[in-house]
């Protein structure tokens, strides 16, 4: 997609996208066969609930039919919240995946697996699991040290009410 169809697309799609208390993340344009795909990745502090997607998907699609932002071509439109494995990019991503486990991708190379247990404006404090049966350590990683990060998905983990009884 060219940054002016991308900037043309952000600039039309933003006050839709805010209008419903969600965060724009990602605009993509595809081929798929003959057709293009649009899709929209959006969030919001509270996650995004399959309605509000669905609801947005209708306004977005009224907005481009009323405008030549997709030109002729056929396109299908997808309306969607990141995956649950979202790679961290914005200061908010950080702050919405506290007590989450994060593979991050260091600058200075090597990565490290974590808990992110608190965001600042300058960079994540984290608990970095034991090995074999050790406790876990603290440590603070800055943004400036992060090349990339990732959320990390977490089939057993217990959750605070759990780990409380």
């Amino acid at each position: 997609m060219s940054t002016t169809q991308s900037e043309r697309l952000r600039g039309l799609l933003e006050p839709l996208v805010s209008a419903e208390e969600l965060d724009l993340e990602e605009i993509e344009v595809s081929r798929a066969g003959r057709r293009r795909v649009l899709r929209i990745i959006v969030d919001s502090e509270e996650g995004v609930e399959l309605d509000a997607c669905a609801e947005l998907s209708r306004a977005i699609s009224e907005k481009l039919d009323e405008t030549d932002a997709m030109g002729d071509e056929e396109y299908v439109l997808e309306v969607s919240s990141p995956g649950a494995d979202r790679p961290l990019t914005e200061h908010r991503h950080y702050v919405r995946a506290t007590g989450r486990l994060a593979k991050l991708h260091l600058r200075e190379g090597g990565e490290l697996v974590a808990r992110i247990l608190a965001v600042d404006e300058e960079g994540l404090d984290l608990e970095v699991p034991g090995v074999k049966g050790r406790k876990p350590t603290s440590r603070r990683v800055a943004f400036d040290e992060i090349a990339k990060a990732r959320v990390e998905i977490e089939f057993s983990r217990k959750d605070k009410k759990e780990e409380e009884a």
